[in-house]
C-alpha cells in the first residue's frame, strides 16, 4: 500500500439538539405547567495520536467528517443525548495545519488530542424560560450549530535513526540487513520511492526505529529528484545515518553534496549528529575508511550488506548512541484537549426560538442571507411562522 503522510479534510461537529417544547398532560392535572428538558451537546471532533499507526492511509479517501447532533429535550424535563465524539486517529508525528500553513496542533506524543471543532450548545427546554409572569411560555430554543474546519494533516515520523544519502547508496539493503523491514531492493537509482520503516533488534531486548527516506540529489531541498517530498522525516530523527558508496570514489565531495541538501533544507538538520557508514566494501577498489574533519560525525563504520561485514558493529554503534530516553514526567492536572490557538468564539447577537407555530428571532437580526441560512439550518418548513423585528413573516 503506497505511503500517505498528507491528508486534506473538512470537519464539521454535531448541532446542538433542539429545547423540547412540552406542557405536562396527566390525569387530574389538565392545565400542567411547561416541562420540555433541554437539547443534547453536538458531538466533537477529536484528532488522536495512535501508536498504533505508521501512516495516514486510513484517511486517503476520507474528505468530510461529520459529529452527530445532540438529541431533542422532551416532555417530562427529559434532556436530550449528547451526541458521540468522532475520533480521528493518526500516527505520532502527525501535524494538524490550517489550509494556509498556520500550525495548529504538533501530536508528537502517544495519545495526544486536540480538539478539531467543537460540538454546538443544546437549546434550552420551554420549562427553562417559566417565570410567574410568564407561566406557559410556548417556545424553546433551537439548538446552536458546531463549528467547522478545512484541516490539513501532515505526518512527519518519529524515529530514532534516519538514512541518509545519494541514490543508489544501498540505504534499501542496510535496512533490510539490519531490520525487519523488506524494502525493494534493485541496482539502479531511486529504488525507494517512498519512506520504509524498519525496527532494530537489541541484544536486551530494546529496539530501535530506522527510516529509509528515497535518496537525496544536488538540489533537493528546492524541489529536484524524488527526497524533497520527505525531508521532513528526518526533522525528528536522534540520528542521521549518512550512508556513502564505498566504490564511488571521491567519497568527501559526495558526503558534502547530501550535507549541503541537508544545510539548504533547515530544521535543524545540519546540525544532527550523523554517523557514516561506508557501504559496498566488498566490491573491488572499495574504500574501508575516510577522513572527514566534522565535528558531527560520531563515527564511521565499513560494512557489506552482501557478506554482512561489519554489521553488527554497526547495530552496537546504533544502540550507543540513540542511548534509552528518559520517560517525560506527566503533569497532574494535564488537561484533556490541547489547543495550540484556541479560535475566538463569537457570541451570535442573536437566538432562535422555537414556538408552536414557526420560529422567533432574539436579538439583533443578522443580515437577511445569515438568518436565511441559520433558518433553515434549524430545520424550518415551508408555512412556518418566523416572528422577527415584531413583524409575523410566512416562510415560504
Amino acid at each position: 500500500m503506497p505511503f500517505h503522510d498528507r491528508v486534506e479534510l473538512h470537519v464539521q461537529a454535531g448541532r446542538g439538539g433542539d429545547g423540547g417544547l412540552s406542557f405536562r398532560r396527566e390525569k387530574y392535572v389538565p392545565r400542567g405547567g411547561p416541562d420540555g428538558g433541554d437539547g443534547g451537546r453536538g458531538g466533537d471532533v477529536v484528532v488522536v495520536a495512535d501508536p498504533a499507526l505508521r501512516d495516514l492511509s486510513s484517511l486517503r479517501r476520507v474528505r468530510v467528517l461529520r459529529a452527530e447532533r445532540g438529541g431533542n429535550g422532551r416532555g417530562s424535563r427529559k434532556h436530550g443525548a449528547d451526541g458521540k465524539t468522532v475520533e480521528v486517529r493518526v500516527p505520532v508525528g502527525t501535524q494538524v495545519l490550517a489550509p494556509d500553513g498556520t500550525l495548529l496542533a504538533d501530536l508528537s506524543l502517544p495519545g495526544a488530542r486536540y480538539l478539531a471543532a467543537r460540538g454546538g450548545a443544546g437549546g434550552r427546554g420551554n420549562a427553562r424560560f417559566a417565570t410567574p409572569t410568564r407561566q406557559a411560555p410556548r417556545f424553546a430554543e433551537v439548538g446552536l450549530p458546531g463549528e467547522e474546519a478545512d484541516l490539513v494533516l501532515q505526518l512527519k515520523l518519529v524515529v530514532d535513526a534516519a538514512l541518509a544519502g545519494l541514490p543508489n547508496a544501498g540505504k534499501s539493503s542496510l535496512l533490510r540487513r539490519i531490520s525487519n523491514a523488506t524494502p525493494k531492493v534493485a541496482d539502479y537509482p531511486f529504488t525507494t520511492v517512498e519512506p520504509v520503516l524498519g525496527t532494530v533488534e537489541g541484544p536486551d531486548g530494546r529496539q530501535l526505529t530506522v527510516v529509509d527516506v528515497p535518496g537525496l540529489i544536488e538540489g533537493a531541498a528546492a524541489g529536484a529528484g524524488l527526497g524533497h517530498e520527505f525531508l521532513a522525516h528526518l526533522e525528528r530523527a536522534r540520528l542521521l545515518v549518512h550512508v556513502l558508496d564505498a566504490a564511488a570514489g571521491d567519497l568527501e565531495e559526495r558526503f558534502r553534496t547530501v550535507d549541503r541538501e541537508l544545510a539548504a533544507y533547515g530544521a535543524g538538520l545540519a546540525e544532527r549528529p550523523q554517523l557514516v557508514v561506508l557501504n559496498k566494501t566488498d566490491l573491488p577498489g572499495a574504500a574501508t575508511s575516510v577522513q572527514l574533519a566534522d565535528p558531527r560525525i560520531a563515527g564511521v563504520v565499513a560494512i557489506s550488506c552482501v557478506t554482512g561485514e561489519g554489521i553488527a558493529e554497526l547495530k552496537r554503534a546504533l544502540f550507543e548512541l540513540c542511548p534509552p530516553e528518559a520517560a517525560a514526567p506527566v503533569a497532574e492536572g494535564l488537561p484533556e484537549f490541547v489547543e495550540y490557538r484556541p479560535r475566538p468564539r463569537r457570541s451570535p447577537s442573536f437566538r432562535i426560538l422555537r414556538t408552536d407555530r414557526g420560529f422567533r428571532i432574539v436579538g439583533t437580526p443578522p443580515p437577511a442571507s445569515e438568518l436565511e441560512e441559520a433558518l433553515r439550518r434549524a430545520g424550518i418548513r415551508k408555512g412556518a411562522e418566523v416572528e422577527v423585528g415584531g413583524e409575523t413573516l410566512e416562510w415560504r
